[in-house]
């Protein structure tokens, strides 16, 4: 069996490749609010401890300013950033027994 061989042959001409007329414009990822509700079952002491617990930086004092934000007004924006540690922060309070609003873009 004979196998023939054709030669490589390169480009008669080089190849041009147009400059970029576009930059690539580069966006952040969008931020996430955890919002906690008001209900009729939680009580202001596991709010404030539960918003201790789980929200990174969380001092007492805000604890209990944002726990009475959620009484008087319905609900409190209690941390905003990363969609992933978003939905951990949001997973973990819920799963504590609070009332938790879907997550939502910032």
């Amino acid at each position: 069996m004979a196998i023939s061989v054709a030669p490589y042959r390169m480009a008669s001409s080089p190849t041009v490749t147009p400059e970029r007329t576009s930059q690539t414009v580069r966006k952040p990822y969008p931020n996430f609010k955890v919002i906690v509700l008001n209900d009729d079952v939680n009580t202001f002491q596991h709010v404030a401890d539960c918003l201790l617990k789980y929200i990174p930086g969380m001092t007492g004092d805000r604890a209990w300013d944002l726990t009475n934000q959620i009484h008087f007004e319905g609900q409190a924006i209690v941390w905003t950033g990363p969609q992933e540690q978003a939905e951990l922060h949001h997973q973990q309070l819920s799963r504590a027994g609070l009332t938790m609003a879907p997550l939502e873009a910032a």
